[in-house]
């Protein structure tokens, strides 16, 4: 077969098909070029050939670009968790257990983005209209000016959105909508990488900000491939227990903002109603010091909060003892049990461990470990510590305590709530205290003999 052949002028960029001496463009001479063709390989429909694209403008590092301009929803706690608003053409993508209130949070932010003067479509795939409207009406929204709709086609979808031209729109879920260009069941992973490719491709070109709601595995990832993670802008889990009131609005990845960032809501009879003060709530049901419980000053995302590890030992009559989480790592837990017995001389051999974190809180970081081992040390001594007493630090595996990091931020939010003393490793760098007095420990079997005594 002959090889497909294509030339161009240097001078003016006309193409040809065959070699000549004179550009037929410009009259130039001897400008006429062969263009390699930018897909190498066999010919089929899926290489590039030889077409050309245009060029595209390119810029260094120091250009400096204005920030995007952000819509405020007025809730706090949904500002906070997105970076300071809203960002347009933004792609998004929305996370949680079925029934953990993702639609409730969205239907009310629908409603407060479209009260501050933006246009705002609220298309479910998963409810009829009727249904939205009911819960609007629940939750007191029937005078906001949203706009809804019922759909699962795709190509209509955007039809529709290409017209209205709204602002913001809210997709609910991802795992309903369908590409009649994919030879697939709505909900596959073809499917939702394409419906996902589209609408994000749709928002970028049109300047709108576009919410997808994603179902969530057993494991507690989105359903459908990973990729489409990687195609928004933002990915945010919703989290908590069906058993509690709070719930949790985590920024998992963030182009637009800090990663890590939480919200908090409490679930109410008329919606989720946001929390101010995380730290007060979490501890309000707290009483009388207890064996096994310890205040513990975290950080999440650029917030302190203060959360209650309970621990309970207890011994096992089984063979193998058990080991039971609640809202902390398993794997970090066996961490710091094996930490406990060879470098400080605590054995759990043959106890059943339990640990909790109250009130349906996630905590990720390292500095909650010098906080769980006191709960297990104290849960398995019956030993209570002090009531106005926080403690923080991450262990090694040596057994050595490590400074965590923004510890008078921590500090700070410790003494606003009334707390006196704090537990802390030692700190190369002395900074504010805030007012509160610091135990600092240099090793964990330094930090077990002062406070629970020599075992």
């Amino acid at each position: 077969m002959a090889k497909d052949l294509s030339f161009t002028c240097t001078a003016c960029n006309a193409a040809t098909s065959k070699w000549s001496g004179r550009c037929d463009g410009c009259g130039a001479w001897n400008t006429i070029e062969e263009v390699k063709p930018l897909s190498s390989g066999p010919k089929s429909k899926k290489a590039m050939g030889g077409g050309r694209g245009k060029h595209i403008a390119l810029t260094d590092l120091a250009t400096e670009e204005k920030e995007p301009p952000r819509t405020l929803s007025g809730v706090g706690e949904l500002d906070r968790t997105l970076g300071g608003g809203l960002v347009k053409a933004s792609a998004l993508l929305v996370g949680g257990d079925p029934g953990i209130g993702k639609s409730t949070l969205l239907l009310q932010a629908a409603a407060r983005f479209a009260r501050n003067g933006l246009k705002v479509l609220y298309i479910s795939g998963e409810e009829s209209a009727s249904q939205v409207q009911m819960r609007a009406r629940r939750l007191g929204l029937t005078e906001s000016p949203v706009k809804l709709a019922s759909e699962t086609n795709l190509r209509d979808i955007l039809t529709t959105l290409e017209a209205e031209k709204p602002d913001f729109v809210i997709i609910d879920s991802i795992q309903t909508m369908w590409l009649d260009t994919v030879e697939a069941a709505p909900g596959s992973v073809s499917q939702v990488r394409s419906a996902a490719h589209e609408l994000t491709t749709f928002a970028k070109s049109n300047g709108i900000a576009v919410v997808m709601v994603g179902h969530v595995t057993k494991e507690g990832a989105i359903a459908g491939p990973r990729v489409v993670e990687h195609m928004v802008d933002t990915v945010l889990y919703f989290e908590g227990e069906r058993g509690h009131q709070f719930r949790i609005l985590r920024a998992v990845k963030n182009r637009f903002g800090p990663a890590d960032e939480i919200g908090v809501f409490e679930m109410t009879g008329k919606g989720l109603a946001e929390v101010r003060n995380p730290s007060a709530l979490f501890l309000s049901e707290r009483g009388n010091p207890a064996p096994g419980s310890v205040v513990f000053a975290g950080i999440e995302g650029s917030r302190p909060m203060l959360c209650e590890f309970q621990a309970l030992v207890a011994p096992s009559p089984h063979s193998q003892p058990r080991r039971t989480v609640v809202g902390w790592d398993g794997s970090r837990l066996a961490m710091i049990l094996a930490v406990l017995e060879s470098r400080a001389g605590v054995p759990f051999t043959g106890l059943d461990v339990y640990l909790n974190v109250a009130g349906g809180l996630r905590v990720t970081e390292p500095a909650a470990d010098l906080a769980v081992a006191a709960a297990l040390v104290s849960a398995r001594e019956d030993a209570a510590l002090p009531k106005e007493s926080v403690v923080f630090g991450e262990i090694s595996l040596s057994g050595a305590l490590r400074p965590a990091p923004q510890t008078e931020n921590r500090l700070k939010e410790a003494s606003k709530l009334g707390f006196t003393s704090a537990i802390t490793p030692v700190r190369a760098k002395r900074g504010g205290d805030a007012g509160v007095a610091l135990r600092e420990m240099q090793d964990l079997h330094a930090f077990i003999e002062q406070i629970f005594g020599a075992r």
